[in-house]
This record gives C-alpha cells, structure tokens and sequence, in this order.
C-alpha cells in the first residue's frame, strides 16, 4: 500500500513563501517521478511541477521561475519550494507518485492533500 502525506501548507500574503513537503511510504521512491498537483475551487486539478528518477524537473508555465520542485530519495520525501506567491495559487496541492513519459503519469496514489491559501 501506497501512502502519500503532504505538510506545510497554510495562509500567507502575496509575495510570501511556502516548502511544501510529501512523505512516500511503501514503493520504490527512488525510481518513480514524483508530481505536485493543485486543484483550486471550480477548477480542474493541475499539473504544478514533476520531478523524474533521474531528477529532471518540470513546471507549469504559471510557476515557472517561482517554484522548484525537489526530492530527497534518502528521506524518501519531495518538496515544493514555493516563492513570490500569488493569490492565485490558492488552491488544495496534492502530490503523487508516477511516471515520465513525455508527461507525467500519475500511478493513481495520492495524498489528501494541503491546502494554501494566499491573500491579496
């Protein structure tokens, strides 16, 4: 069994900082690429920024240069370092396990998610 538990959401202003982290327990962390998702109210959940086994990164165009994705395999953890937020951002953020095939590929694991809050 799969299990997934994300941390260190919260509410924060606009232009604040959030490290969002993933605790993965029971798979083979190392050879899987690891995704954060968001869903946000009425909207589609989406692809936030996926990181591969081999530790190439991928991002959103809306993140790009204020989000980085990371992975520790010894902690078997992911982080979300997220910088210069907007109130746009706000939404549920999920990671998953998966895989990268061009696109990630979620395994269908998720964790329940945390939420972030960002105010104007």
């Amino acid at each position: 069994q799969v299990q997934l538990v994300e941390s260190g959401g919260g509410l924060v202003q606009a232009g604040g900082s959030l490290r969002l982290s993933c605790a993965v327990s029971g798979s083979i962390f190392s050879s899987n690429a690891m995704g954060w998702y968001r869903r946000a109210p009425g909207k589609q959940r989406e692809l936030v920024a996926a990181i591969t086994s081999g530790g190439r990164t991928n991002y959103a165009d809306s993140v790009k240069g204020r989000f980085t994705i990371s992975r520790d395999n010894a902690k078997n953890t992911v982080y979300l370092e997220m910088n210069s937020l907007k109130p746009e951002d706000t939404a549920v953020y999920y990671c998953t396990t998966g895989v990268w095939a061009a696109a990630m590929i979620p395994s269908g694991y998720w964790g329940q998610g945390t939420q972030v809050t960002v105010s104007s």
